[in-house]
């Protein structure tokens, strides 16, 4: 089960990270098409039917989505300026990666009181653009067992989610996995790799209509 869980999410890093060859426009396509994935899938009508997640949200008209996320990503950018967190744009989604040093104590998933202002420019921003849905992820280092870290990331995700929502966002919006260990973005054999490991990504979605 947890293999099929993790199937899409793995797939989107190996399309973002894969060959040089790809163009940006070909890389935004393939993260357009996982992100419907991530989604949910809408059956039948699409007139008549709507994708659960973020189903009470605004939506936007596909010719408006890129201005959209111009703007939230300038306003992001300005706001996170000298945090530690990383603003990534893959095709019209935002991706925020927050290192374990601004988030979390090591093996812990209560929010370090230093986070709390970080957590609260964010919130800022998706307050005033509300017509996104997003996907907070959760990631460990491999130090324990991969049923502790699993565990430990969505933990971690949950988290971020309601602090969120203590931030006014609406719980509609939000979205969590954890991934455990099982997408490291260097190798585990030293702590300064391992703590690029521990982190949190907050993947902002347009809602289109």
């Amino acid at each position: 089960m947890l293999a099929k869980k993790t199937l899409i999410p793995v797939i989107a890093v190996s399309l973002i990270f894969s060959g040089c060859a790809a163009t940006n426009a070909e890389k935004g396509a393939a993260i357009g098409a996982i992100s419907g994935a991530v989604l949910g899938k809408a059956t039948g009508n699409h007139k008549d039917k709507r994708i659960v997640w973020g189903a009470a949200i605004g939506a936007l008209a596909g010719a408006a989505v890129g201005g959209y996320m111009d703007k939230q990503e300038q306003e992001f950018r300005q706001e996170l300026a000298g945090s530690g967190i990383d603003v990534v744009r893959e095709g019209d989604n935002l991706r925020l990666i927050m290192p374990s040093n601004i988030t979390f104590a090591s093996g812990q998933s209560y929010i370090t009181a230093g986070f709390h202002n970080t957590l609260n420019d964010i919130a800022k921003v998706l307050t005033k653009y509300d017509k996104t849905l997003l996907s907070i992820e959760g990631h460990t280092d491999s130090t324990g067992s991969d049923a502790y870290n699993q565990t430990l990331s969505e933990k971690r995700a949950e988290s971020v989610k309601y602090y969120l929502i203590k931030q006014s966002i609406q719980a509609d919006r939000l979205h969590t996995t954890g991934y455990g260990e099982s997408q490291a973005i260097a190798s585990n054999d030293t702590e300064r790799n391992r703590a690029l490991n521990r982190r949190v990504e907050i993947q902002i979605i347009p809602n289109r209509a």
